[in-house]
């Protein structure tokens, strides 16, 4: 990373940089005492914010013992592998070195300085371009993940590719092409084919480069359905100023996942010990899993959908979004008129189907196995009396996914508890429900413990929010109007892993599949995740 970078001042930033950055520049190296080092638990890097460094060779364990006492940093940057990384023997990055650093209360930030984009500012030999990004992305997670897992890095630990600055204009340092605005596209299309894959062998992405090209670029493509972005963002911009915000990256991107490199390569010394390190300040957490709608198991929101016309039951598994190519688990399931999902209902790990059968009324599970299913068994009959049977998680606190369904005929709402492998009781809820439509299981949205149901009312397209009390509702809240123009609505869990649940619905007019965040008794604003959602795909609740 140690490589001049592009970057972005204005006028009153660079006075203030020159004014202040020796003081700052101070703060941030000698900083307060430090703090006692306890173990880092569970994934590289956990949850941490203040100093850390990164520097080409692992230091030795006396080096990074002293630093440990002297230094204000409890952060380090390790370059795990990379056709291009610098310091290629790594002498001292062994699995001992890791197990002992993490122990000794060194968060961990694996680098992997892998194929640099063609029109790289840098002099790394080894480029991709728009042809093979993606390919190179993908096989160059793979190599990373397997690097990571040798080093004792566990499953969900962040590992962060390093792309250099790049420019659009000019031609390549080393091929000599003409660099275009192409050189964008392929960045992204590598760094999104890295983080989904990285997503499907059970590990967090991180994206390190400069303000003004690789992270410009991921913050302008952050919503774009085309691209799994990563979860992690690292900029460069050297101005001596140890802050993760910059007003060019919105403070809603990234929340307390974001690393900046704010001052480059130099010496320094603690405890008489010396090394050369590029500066950094860090803000990251942890990222939660999803609470429910992970049919794959890899922590990461999931959606089935039915196409009616094929009676074909597709997954279509999530990175934060929809861009891995779907796969169909079964045919023939257009003999059912209603299949929802119910979490894990048998409790053996995996997420599970429930449908009805439309000739019969026959009420079927299907165990999940992460990729298909076992066989089915059968529940009860005489659900062709019930509609809107909806997955609701655990409504009454027993440990078991409940279901929520209205009878037809009085417009009464039930719940279905569950144990093992069958339906136990049946309760009263609820009664005049054959006003609502659309009804969908949430997860606790109010943090109160308790799973809440939102439901829309058919007549006028209000959305409501009913909070869960574990016997029944609390008053419902109006969370949103014009809800007639949307259709399958869908309680998905937390799809970005951002610690709010969410819920999808199409557009029915124009078949854009939207996102809508729920932190609360409201709504955030939606964002497209999808297009191309015609009424032959209907996505399962």
């Amino acid at each position: 990373m140690n490589v001049q970078h592009r970057v972005f001042h204005s006028t009153t930033r660079l006075v203030l940089a020159a004014v202040a950055a020796g003081s700052l520049a101070a703060l941030a190296l000698t900083g307060p005492a430090p703090r006692p080092a306890e173990a880092v638990p569970g994934p590289s890097p956990g949850t941490y914010a203040g100093p850390g460094f990164d520097t080409c060779e692992a230091p030795a364990a006396d080096v990074m013992s002293t630093w440990l006492g002297s230094s204000p940093y409890r952060a380090v940057g390790i370059y795990i592998g990379g056709n291009n990384r610098g310091c290629p023997t790594q002498a001292n990055l062994t699995p001992s070195w890791v197990n002992a650093q993490r122990t000794a209360g060194w968060h961990l930030l694996p680098i992997f300085m892998g194929t640099q984009p063609y029109c790289s500012d840098s002099s790394k030999i080894h480029r991709f371009n728009g042809t093979n990004a993606a390919a190179t992305g993908r096989a160059e997670a793979s190599a990373a993940a397997l690097q990571a897992r040798a080093l004792g890095l566990g499953t969900g630990s962040t590992i962060f590719s390093d792309i250099e600055a790049y420019s659009t204009t000019g031609r390549d340092n080393i091929s000599q092409v003409a660099c275009t605005p192409a050189v964008t596209t392929a960045v992204l299309a590598y760094q999104s084919a890295w983080t989904s894959r990285l997503h499907e062998l059970g590990f967090a992405s991180g994206f390190y480069s400069s303000l003004g090209s690789g992270v410009r670029d991921q913050v302008a493509a952050y919503n774009a359905t085309a691209y799994s972005r990563p979860d992690y963002l690292w900029f460069a911009r050297y101005d001596n100023y140890p802050t993760v915000s910059d007003p060019a990256i919105p403070g809603t991107y990234w929340p307390h996942r974001r690393i900046k490199q704010y001052r480059g390569g130099s010496g320094e010394t603690y405890g008489g010990k010396t090394l050369n390190v590029d500066r950094n300040v860090l803000d990251v957490s942890a990222m939660p899993s999803t609470p429910f709608g992970d049919f794959t198991g890899d922590g990461w929101s999931d959606l089935l959908v039915r196409r009616v016309s094929t009676g074909w039951l597709i997954l279509y598994p999530g990175t934060g979004g929809f861009v891995t190519p779907p796969t169909r688990l079964g045919t023939g399931w257009n003999i059912m008129n209603a299949i929802t999902r119910s979490g894990d209902f048998n409790r053996d790990g995996h997420e599970d189907v429930i449908a009805r059968e439309s000739s019969t009324g026959a009420l079927w599970l299907y165990p999940g196995t992460g990729t298909g299913f076992l066989p089915r068994v059968r529940l009860g009959l005489g659900w062709n009396a019930m509609r809107e049977i909806t997955p609701v998680g655990d409504f009454n606190g027993d440990g078991y996914p409940d279901l929520l369904a209205v009878k037809s005929s009085n417009g009464n709402l039930y719940l279905y508890s569950a144990l093992g492998t069958s339906r136990v009781s049946v309760r009263m809820v609820g009664a005049g429900w054959n006003a609502m439509s659309e009804l969908v299981g949430v997860g606790d949205v109010n943090r109160d413990g308790h799973v809440d149901l939102v439901a829309r009312h058919t007549a006028t397209g209000v959305l409501w929010l009913y909070p869960g009390t574990g016997s029944g509702f609390g008053p419902r809240v109006q969370i949103g109007t014009g809800w007639n123009t949307m259709r399958d609505l869908v309680g998905v869990g937390d799809l970005d892993r951002d610690g709010s649940n969410d819920v999808l619905a199409v557009e029915t007019a124009t078949g854009k599949l939207f996102k809508y965040p729920v932190p609360g008794f409201s709504f955030g604003p939606r964002v497209q995740v999808g297009s191309g959602w015609t009424s032959d795909l209907k996505p399962l609740l």
